[in-house]
């Protein structure tokens, strides 16, 4: 490996953002996906990040939407594979 390409795979991992809390949602419908994610960051710490792990694709639309409407900050909405998505979401304020 080149020492540029050391840096860059280094630059990529400084970029993920370790989670402090991770749930499975996988299996529910709305409302019920928004009410889990949001009882768990109710749950945490001004500052941590929750990563949701989902199935149903109006959820990864919906979830990131009410979050920030509800003052949290969205920092990824990923499919994953061709089922799934993954939210990472940091809990801004109480």
């Amino acid at each position: 490996m080149t020492a540029d390409k050391a840096a860059e795979t280094r630059e990529a991992r400084m970029e993920e953002i370790m989670p402090d809390k991770r749930i499975n949602i996988k299996g529910l419908v709305c409302p019920y996906t928004f009410v889990k994610a949001k009882l768990a960051v109710e749950a945490m710490e001004t500052g941590q990040v929750l990563e949701v792990l989902l199935d149903y694709e109006e959820a990864a639309r919906s979830i990131p939407k009410s979050m920030e409407d509800h003052g949290q900050k969205v920092l990824k909405v990923e499919k994953i594979n061709e089922t799934d998505w993954v939210l990472q979401i940091r809990k801004e304020k109480e």
